[in-house]
């Protein structure tokens, strides 16, 4: 197994800069028809057409989360090596996920006409016969590529040396995080949580102490949303404030984990469902 810390570390920082997109379908259907079942001219030449068109339609509405090709962008899966595509048969699955969305990980339901859910279903088949057509050519990370650690000694380090167990429970914040996040996602979230709120408490001149979620600092103003989401500002010079950022605990691990902390902690957080 090759080293994963770079490429995680790397993997979680650009996680925490690009941030998840919900794009309106540019070929939004105007007759209200439901995808259906591919045409059934299956010719080659058919196929190929169908494809081409089916490409117009995904680099407009899917390709920013993965990829032109299908294989894998900023915050969307690999399709190539996609379960669901591989066991796809007509359409059946992708059609459905395409209509239902994924709100949960990300992914906005769209709306297209018959003809083109079938070209987009031709154009993702594709892709995948041309990326297993590429011996050595795979790209990304899997999910298998992530559980080779022991979990017990994940649970060790997690209640031990990492310190998780300080801020996190696994009965707590993380029950079920293995539902909600799996393979890279779950790892950038492990190293890096960008949706974690910084808390910050502000002692008045008075002496009375405020506290909230932080909405705002520089050199000259702190702010933050109180416990009513009511906002609430100061100039800097006029108050004192601590600020407990729970990514800055995150960040200062960063060069304490080894490739074994982070295989094993990886494969405790995945029994979390």
């Amino acid at each position: 197994m090759k080293r994963f810390l770079g490429a995680a570390l790397l993997a979680a920082g650009v996680g925490f800069l690009v941030s998840q997109a919900t794009r309106t379908p540019i070929y939004a259907a105007s007759n209200g028809q439901q995808p259906s079942q591919p045409a059934a001219n299956t010719t080659p030449a058919h196929e190929e057409d169908l494809a081409k068109a089916g490409s117009e339609v995904f680099g407009q509405n899917c390709a920013f989360c993965h990829g032109r090709d299908a294989m894998g962008g900023e915050t969307g899966p690999d399709l190539t090596r996609s379960k669901l595509v591989l066991s796809d048969s007509g359409g059946d699955k992708i059609s459905k996920v395409v209509r239902d969305g994924r709100p949960t990980k990300g992914m906005p339901s769209f709306t297209f006409s018959s003809q083109e859910m079938d070209g987009l279903v031709a154009f993702i088949h594709s892709q995948a016969a041309k990326a297993a057509a590429q011996a050595g050519g795979r790209r990304g990370v899997d999910v298998s590529d992530l559980q080779t650690g022991n979990v017990e000694k994940g649970k060790e380090y997690f209640n031990g040396a990492g310190g998780c167990s300080k801020c996190h429970s696994p009965t707590g914040d993380l029950a079920g995080i293995a539902s909600k996040y799996e393979g890279l996602h779950l790892e950038e979230q492990m190293l890096y949580p960008r949706e974690a709120k910084s808390k910050v408490t502000v002692t008045l001149p008075s002496g009375e102490k405020i506290s909230g979620t932080l909405a705002y600092l520089d050199e000259f103003v702190v702010g933050l949303r109180d416990a009513n989401d009511t906002y609430h500002s100061w100039p800097t010079s006029k108050v004192k404030y601590v600020v407990d950022s729970p990514v800055e605990a995150h960040v200062e691990q960063f060069p304490k984990y080894t490739d074994d902390d982070i295989h094993n902690l990886m494969a405790y957080l995945q029994t979390l469902r």
